[in-house]
């Protein structure tokens, strides 16, 4: 390694991104459901205590089966309202409720389709209907596989964390893709592969570290009685994003799930919302 590589490894290194918090703007909601006008409204009134834990209540409109036949129609309800938050539950139109893992054809034509965040909750007719008061925002969870200079995620789960609460931010980096890369090292002579593996975790384990503490540290100055735990960890996506939402009992999870460039949801995204049936979901 020439002297000039050295000291561009150490700039890099020094380099840090700090958090830059994003306006979290809720001023208005769209509840869909399919249930019918009395069922819709009381489900509506469920979703207004549940956004209590937003500064200010933001104005709501509950549409039920007879305002929207298809998804086309469902569609165009949501652009003509152009709401800050679509909110809805999964199964949406469809039967899967009653065997849950799977957010329903319409839901994931919905969540991909427009670029309002959707709030999806549990289904009212599931094995645990959402029940006004059951769900708190003292245990919420930011979800991803690169949290560094993520400040949208980490806002908006900021957003809806109670005072007094807990927002983990979580970072799982793909033990296999991990391995892999070290697969291909390891057949470099000129690469110590022992010390590439320290040092390469040592450098993704640092990076998300180093941005929660930002994170901390700004969003101290907003409100001092949040706390801010980080989970970071090497792992298996979803068997390890399962044990720490059951660990640190997590009330909410908030996930990005558009890839740009690709039509479908993120790939770590659809698995965790499709298990997390009992979990009320943010999908960005």
């Amino acid at each position: 390694m020439t002297r000039i590589d050295q000291f561009e490894s150490a700039f890099n290194a020094a380099a840090k991104t700090v958090y830059e918090g994003q306006e979290v703007k809720i001023s208005s909601v769209l509840t869909v459901t399919d249930l019918d006008a009395e069922a819709a409204e009381d489900f509506g009134d469920r979703v207004s205590d549940y956004l209590s834990v937003l500064p200010s209540p933001p104005r709501m409109r509950v549409i039920g089966d007879k305002e929207y036949a298809t998804i086309e129609d469902l569609l165009r309800v949501v652009e003509s309202e152009s709401p800050d938050l679509v909110c809805t539950y999964r199964a949406l139109k469809s039967d899967a409720w009653r065997w849950g893992h799977s957010l329903g054809e319409h839901l994931d034509v919905l969540t991909q389709s427009i670029p309002n965040p959707a709030l999806v909750l549990p289904h009212p007719r599931g094995k645990r209907p959402f029940q006004k008061g059951e769900h708190p925002h003292d245990s919420v969870m930011a979800m991803t596989d690169h949290l560094v200079g993520d400040d949208r995620l980490v806002s908006y789960a900021f957003a809806f964390t109670s005072p007094g609460g807990t927002l983990h931010l979580a970072n799982v980096e793909d033990r296999r893709v991990f391995e892999r890369y070290l697969d291909a090292i390891s057949k470099i002579p000129s690469i110590d592969t022992v010390d590439a593996r320290d040092s390469l975790l040592r450098v993704l384990m640092k990076e998300p570290h180093d941005y929660v503490g930002s994170c901390a540290a700004a969003l101290k100055e907003l409100a001092s009685n949040v706390e801010i735990r980080e989970a970071i960890v090497l792992g298996e996506h979803l068997a390890d994003y399962r044990r720490l939402i059951t660990e640190r009992s997590v009330d909410m999870l908030v996930l990005n799930t558009k890839d740009e460039g690709q039509m479908a949801m993120h790939g770590l995204a659809y698995p965790i919302a499709v298990e997390m049936t009992e979990t009320p979901l943010l999908l960005l």
